[in-house]
């Protein structure tokens, strides 16, 4: 078995969306909280975390 591609840096095309939306998010201001479904929420929580922990890494 081979590949062209590293599977790791494989991101579908929903993933993207959720990046997309939440670039949007952040530049405009987040919707609240019962406006969005729960799955909203969640890749909001994982984005901002892993956002966070980017900036954290950037900084040592």
């Amino acid at each position: 078995m081979a590949t062209e591609e590293c599977p790791k840096s494989y991101i579908t095309a929903e993933s993207l969306a959720w990046v997309e939306e939440f670039q949007v998010w952040k530049r405009l201001g987040y919707p609240r909280v019962e406006e969005m479904t729960a799955r909203q929420v969640e890749a909001m929580l994982v984005l901002e975390a892993e956002l966070a922990e980017e900036m954290r890494r950037g900084q040592e």
